[in-house]
């Protein structure tokens, strides 16, 4: 005779077989996250009227996990510096000499401000000289802010700090900080509301690149996609591809996506990543970062 089994029962078994819900990360810096990488397409999402470019480019939610500095066989360290442009923290990075003092070479260079190229697309810093961190323990980094640090208004010095803790928890050592003093020691998750809603991680401002390009970051966009188009120096779109967040509409995940483009000749270019807009299908939210392109095809 078969065994009946009860409706709750059933039911029980139903639910357990439900999916969890998706999670976003803030990805780990400065090597950026390890998204689920997607297979760059050959062309991009549904044709979009399509604007002028954008000449100036516009900037880059849960801990991430932070990843030693990698250090090259020149001797130089990658150290990535989080800088600030209409309210929102935005990253580059840059090779520098090796040192064990990563905190101090991170907050000297965060205070001496982004590069002329840099500046040119509106990078800016808060974070003046002279801060200086006193111990790192137990993953936090204790630090002794100049006189004037928390000057300019409650949300200029909530970036100020931002620009702050996002550098520093890029070392596996520090995964919160203090300012002195203050009880309180903040994380990344405390300011990912001032990311915007598409960071790249890479390129960086002024990098040389090939053909194909790879293009890494985290993103909060609608169904998690991604879109990314390389311009000639005229504008012109030589390349394009999209690819899927690893979390998104809500939340943010993590992105990775190779773009061919064609180039007979190597110069200057820029590479794009934006938001098809899902009520008119227009780019949004776009990221400019000017590069230098190797020919390619």
């Amino acid at each position: 005779m078969r065994r009946l089994i009860p409706p709750l029962a059933a039911l029980l078994l139903l639910a357990a077989g439900c999916a969890p819900p998706r999670t976003g990360t803030l990805g780990p810096a400065p090597a950026g996250p390890s998204p689920t990488t997607a297979t760059a397409a050959p062309t991009g999402p549904p044709p979009a009227p399509t604007p002028s470019p954008s000449r100036t480019p516009t900037a880059p939610a849960t801990t991430g996990t932070p990843t030693t500095a990698p250090t090259g066989a020149d001797g130089t360290l990658t150290v990535q510096l989080w800088f600030a442009r209409d309210g929102k923290l935005v990253p580059t990075r840059r090779a520098l000499p090796a040192t064990v003092a990563t905190s101090r070479l991170a907050l000297t260079e965060l205070a001496a401000g982004p590069s002329v190229a840099e500046t040119a697309t509106g990078l800016t810093t808060l974070v003046p000289a002279g801060t200086q961190v006193t111990r790192i323990a137990g993953g936090v980094a204790t630090l002794a802010p100049p006189a004037g640090f928390d000057a300019g208004g409650a949300a200029t010095a909530r970036l100020r700090r931002a620009q702050v803790v996002w550098t520093l928890t890029q070392f596996p050592t520090v995964r919160r900080v203090a300012f002195v003093p203050a009880d309180t020691a903040t994380g990344r998750d405390d300011y990912a509301d001032l990311l915007p809603p598409i960071v790249v991680t890479a390129p960086a401002i002024g990098d040389r690149v090939g053909s194909p390009v790879t293009v890494t970051g985290t993103a909060d966009v609608y169904e998690a996609t991604v879109s990314v188009r390389v311009l000639d120096a005229a504008g012109q779109e030589i390349g394009t591809a999209f690819t899927t967040a690893s979390c998104g509409s809500g939340c943010r995940g993590g992105y990775r996506v190779n773009v061919r483009y064609r180039r007979p000749a190597a110069g200057p270019g820029t590479i794009e990543v934006y938001e098809v807009s899902a009520r008119d299908g227009s780019r949004v939210n776009v990221v400019g970062i000017a590069v230098n392109l190797a020919a390619g095809r």
